[in-house]
């Protein structure tokens, strides 16, 4: 079936759309907590009015928000990470966590602490390196088979994780630092850290990225219709895909160098995207970026309230829903995808 072009009206009606959708879900987390707040007292907590409206200022303002901002900004460069990733590899199974590049990143950041750096540059560039040599590793052992390239990427990047994540259990486990074994929960996906500090940092980047890849939609359109078209009609595809590499490797590091390992964002929210907005990477991208954002927030509104006044790492409510969700692409191979 061949979709219909995508104008830019539909684009920014539908990007305008989900984000509208993205402050409702915002407000409502912002409201949701293990402390009941009522709407009424929310609004006069932002007016200084009433007995008691420090205490929920402090409640809103210095811990829901930031927690809120941080998993919007890392699920929207997550989510626009699996974008790129599925277009690349022309495989609906790909995303950032499947193919070891969070774990590369989580293993670039546990690296920084252990030899000092701080937050304001030096983990995350280490959490960007550790992502672009996971990548690397990926690729050099996915491109042994030509024919079976994709699958082949798809395993190499379960085993790199694996094998990543087995080190940084190592380190936790034999390191008598604190600040390691404090990253456990990390490890599963932690936001209860956040600060605005953090999304300040991640932000320029993450719209930097967006920018970069969307001016490059139009050439992730044709490279998803197989490299050899792509290469008559002169997309010089090497070099489209190293940019893309670099660029995702950058934007997911250092989110993951603030959030832990979040997995299965990048593998869910692209697929339900493309189903409902069709693989036009034109909308495709904002929508899935947007998308991304919507459903971190929602899932860490969840995990933070459902055993309060404990809460569950968002790793592992994206992970319960994202397991079966990837059983279920592994039997259908994904709708809108041409077999690879």
């Amino acid at each position: 079936m061949i979709e219909r072009p995508v104008s830019p009206i539909k684009v920014i009606y539908t990007s305008s759309v989900l984000f509208i959708f993205l402050l409702i879900i915002s407000f409502c987390s912002l409201y949701t907590g293990a402390v009941k707040i009522h709407i009424k007292d929310m609004l006069n907590a932002i007016f200084g009015i009433g007995h008691n409206a420090e205490s929920i200022k402090l409640i809103l303002f210095k811990i829901r928000l930031p927690r809120i901002l941080l998993a919007g900004i890392v699920g929207f460069s997550l989510s626009l990470g699996g974008v790129i990733f599925q277009a690349i590899l022309r495989n609906p199974l790909a995303d950032p966590f499947i193919l070891g590049v969070s774990s590369g990143s989580a293993f670039g950041a546990i690296i920084g602490i252990l030899i000092g750096l701080d937050y304001k540059m030096g983990i995350p560039m280490m959490a960007f390196c550790g992502a672009i040599i996971t990548i690397i590793m990926v690729i050099m052992i996915g491109k042994k088979e030509r024919d079976s390239e994709s699958s082949t990427i798809i395993l190499a990047g379960v085993i790199v994780n694996a094998f990543f994540s087995a080190i940084i259990m190592f380190f936790i486990s034999c390191s008598y630092d604190e600040r390691l074994h404090s990253m456990l929960s990390w490890l599963y996906g932690d936001l209860s850290l956040s600060c605005y500090t953090y999304s300040f940092i991640i932000a320029p980047v993450a719209i930097c990225s967006f920018t970069i890849l969307y001016i490059l939609a139009r050439h992730l359109n044709i490279i998803t219709a197989g490299e050899e078209v792509a290469l008559q009609l002169g997309v010089d595809v090497e070099m489209l895909k190293w940019l893309c590499l670099v660029v995702v490797s950058l934007n997911v590091g250092i989110a993951v160098s603030f959030s832990g390992l979040i997995g299965f964002v990048g593998l869910i929210v692209p697929h339900l995207c493309r189903m409902i907005f069709g693989s036009d990477h034109r909308i495709l991208i904002p929508t899935a970026s947007i998308g991304g954002a919507i459903f971190l927030i929602a899932a860490d509104t969840f995990s933070r309230t459902v055993i309060a006044p404990n809460e569950l790492p968002v790793g592992v409510v994206t992970a319960s829903i994202g397991a079966p969700f990837f059983i279920y692409l592994l039997k259908s191979r994904g709708s809108g995808w041409s077999q690879s």
